[in-house]
Formats: structure tokens, sequence, C-alpha cells
């Protein structure tokens, strides 16, 4: 019995790998190019304090445009086409940084070019590693892609520091920064074109013999067999009434809504607003420390699919919203001695980082498979957007009151973890994608 049991349960393949790394290099991507902005900030001189409003809201603007178009297009079109659209825009965005983004008006654009596709890139993935990866596999392969987004915003420091040092040149620190994104985006299509199109997906949409066929194409004809039983023996039960069921679609909007502006908006007014608006100095060091904390911490999620996620979440936001709090009592402190603010922003970054996996990984694991695009898209939308208009609120504020603003905006964050823990549904532990999506 037990042989039969292991017989039937997904094993990991060469074209999982392949996924893996597809989807982490893409997450590396999408927080190389959101991490742009605040250091172009430094690639146009005397820059008055409302453009440099502008430069940093410019981000997340058109990072929820790319994600509210691709939603929808991932679930109509599929997640491998939407996946190529938005690499042939990042090799227009990249090439139009290095050799035409001369002047204020060219960065936007082709900021915006490059922030559209990561928003769309990044939605895909969340959405298409849930459907793809072995369900043994599936919380760990998403906690640790998600973590590409910490090395990217930390590659992306280490470059402009070390490029910045060495040429003393705005001109090759932008020509660095674009080259090293062109690199990455090959070894991307490289890898995109060994993975399959989501099985899950396509067995939904009816294209049912072309699930089989891809599946014995890229996982061999025994695997293959067993990915593809394994989407069309779990398909949507009509009435279902097992515990996931019976989570209410606002009590899942209202958490993954709150984390995820919490985790925006939180770690972005620290990340990218604080130094801009405070310590321009030390912006690159800022996402350095914040990246490098957050990418080794963020290693707890190759235990993704044995610890719970309800209480990874309750953890990541309470230890968040206390600290935070911690350092908006000690701001006299910290910013007479940088050293504290160091330490401070180490501690902290830990626990954002433990928030933050969890709450990406939740939020895309938990809605239908011919909606999950759609379902993912709403959340990171209205989250980021929020994120937005954080920027301009706090743009006249004193240090001291930024620093309450986050702490009210991780409560926020927290006040969907707790409700999460006590009214939501153990989507960890091993749980399948139909289990925690209401579909089996």
């Amino acid at each position: 019995m037990a042989s039969r049991a292991a017989d039937t349960q997904e094993q990991w393949t060469r074209a999982d790998s392949w996924s893996f790394w597809a989807f982490g290099i893409g997450m590396l991507m999408e927080n190389y190019i959101f991490s742009l902005a605040p250091i172009a900030n430094g690639w146009v001189h005397n820059m008055p304090k409302s453009l440099t409003s502008l430069l940093l809201s410019w981000a997340p603007i058109w990072l929820i445009i790319g994600i509210a178009v691709a939603g929808p297009v991932s679930d109509r079109m599929g997640r491998k086409n939407t996946f190529y659209v938005t690499m042939t825009l990042y090799a227009i965005g990249g090439l139009g940084l290095i050799f035409l983004s001369s002047t204020y008006v060219t960065l936007l654009l082709f900021l915006a070019v490059l922030l559209f596709a990561s928003g769309g890139e990044m939605n895909t993935i969340m959405v298409a590693s849930h459907e793809m990866m072995p369900r043994l596999h599936r919380s760990k392969t998403m906690m640790m892609e998600i973590n590409f987004i910490n090395l990217g915003g930390l590659l992306l420091a280490i470059l402009s520091m070390v490029s910045a040092s060495w040429y003393g040149s705005v001109e090759l620190q932008k020509i660095s920064v674009g080259v090293a994104l062109l690199i990455v985006l090959v070894v991307l299509l490289f890898a995109r074109t060994n993975t399959p199109e989501s099985l899950r997906w396509l067995v939904r949409q009816g294209h049912t013999d072309r699930a089989r066929e891809e599946a014995v194409r890229y996982y061999g004809p025994e695997e293959g067999k067993r990915r593809f039983e394994a989407v069309t023996k779990t398909r949507p039960s009509q009435g279902a009434t097992n515990q996931y069921s019976r989570v209410s679609v606002g009590v899942r909007l209202y958490a993954t809504l709150t984390t995820a502006f919490a985790g925006s908006a939180g770690f972005g007014l620290l990340t990218y607003v604080v130094g801009p608006y405070y310590f321009s100095h030390l912006t690159s060091q800022i996402i350095f420390v914040a990246g490098l904390v957050g990418f080794v911490s963020g290693f707890f999620g190759l235990w993704g699919d044995r610890w719970s996620r309800k209480n990874l979440l309750l953890i990541g936001y309470l230890g968040t919203f206390l600290f935070t709090l911690i350092i908006y009592l000690t701001v006299g402190s910290w910013t007479k001695n940088l050293t504290i603010f160091w330490i401070l922003l180490v501690v902290l970054n830990v626990f954002v980082s433990i928030g933050y996996l969890t709450e990406d990984t939740l939020k895309g694991e938990v809605w239908p498979t011919k909606s999950r695009g759609t379902y993912t898209a709403i959340v990171r939308f209205v989250s980021i957007g929020l994120y937005i208009a954080t920027i301009y609120l706090t743009a006249h504020y004193t240090l001291s009151h930024t620093i309450l603003f986050n702490t009210i905006v991780w409560a926020i964050g927290a006040s969907g973890a707790v409700l999460w823990y006590f009214k939501g549904i153990e989507t960890g532990r091993g749980v399948s994608i139909e289990e925690a999506s209401s579909e089996a």
C-alpha cells in the first residue's frame, strides 16, 4: 500500500529544476528593476524633491499597470505565452536604458517599459509556480523563488556601489546596470525554453490533449503520466463542503490585501523612500543591507513544506510591527548614531523576510486556477497602488512622522495576519494547491 502511494506521488524532475531557476531568476529581475528607481535618482543632477517623488512612485505605478494587464492575460493566453511577452519587453527596456536614456524623460520611458514587464512577470510566476511544482515541494520552491527578490536588490546595490566607486561616472554606472540586466535576460530565456506550460491551466481551459502532450514532452512517459493524472483527477468539485471552501472570499481578500499592502508600503517606505528623502548618501547601502539580510534569512523557506503558513504569517507581521514601533520610539538615538540604525535595520528585516515570503506565497495559492492570475493581480494592484499613495503622503513628513506612519502600516498588515490565523486555512505543511484554493 505504501509503495503504491509512493508510485502516485509526483517526483522532482529536470523540468522542475528548469522551472525553479526560471521562476527564481524572474523574481530576481523584478526587484533588480524595481530597485533601479531610487538608484536612478542619482543619475539626474539637482533633481527637485517633487521629481524625486515622481521617480520613486514611477516604479510601483508601472509595476501595477503590468500586474493589471498580465493577470487576466495569463488566465486567457496561458502562463508561458505571458512570459515570452514580458521577456521581449525586458529586452526593449534594457537596450533603451543603455543607449537612449540620456534625459529625465527617456529615463522614465524605458524604466516604465522594464517595470511594466517586471510587474507582469512576477504576477505570472506567483501563479505558475503553485500550479507546476510537485505537491511535496510546492511551498519551499515558492518561498525560495521569492527569496530571489532579495538577491535582485542585493546584486543591484553591489553593482551600483562598485561601479560608482570605480568609475565615478553616471553613464558607466548606467551601462553596467543595463548590461547586467541583459545578461540575466539571456539566462532567463534559455531556462524558459526548457519549461512546460502549466498543465493545470491547460486542463481547466479544456486543452486536455495538449496537457497530456506537454506532460510527456517535458517530464517523460512515466512521470508525464503521473503529472497528467495529478491535474485531471483533482478537478474542482461542485458544492464542496470541506474546511477550505468555508473560508469566505471576504476573509481571503482582507487577509491578502492587508498583508500585501504592509509588505509593499512598510518595506518600501523604509528601504526605498527613507534613503532618498533623508539619507541620500546611504540609499545604495540601505538597499544592500535590506537585500542581504532578507536573502540570508529567507532560507527558512527550505522548510516551507513542513511549517505552518498561518504561524509564519503571524510571527512575521507581529514581529515587524513591534520592531518598527521600537524604531519609532528610538528615533532620537539612531539618527545620532548610525551604528544603532544599521543594527535596527538588520533585525527588522529578519521579521520582514519571514512575513514577506509567507505573504507572497499565500496570495497566489488561495484562488481557483481559472482565475488565479486575475485575483492575484487584484491583490497586488490594490496593495502596491496604496503604496504609491504613501510615497506622496509622506513626502513632507518629518523622519519621525514617517516612521510612525510606517508603524501604522505594519499594524494594518498584522491585523490581516491575525484574521488569517483565526479564520483562515492552513495552506502549508504539504497541503495541495487544490485544497488551498478550494478546488478539491
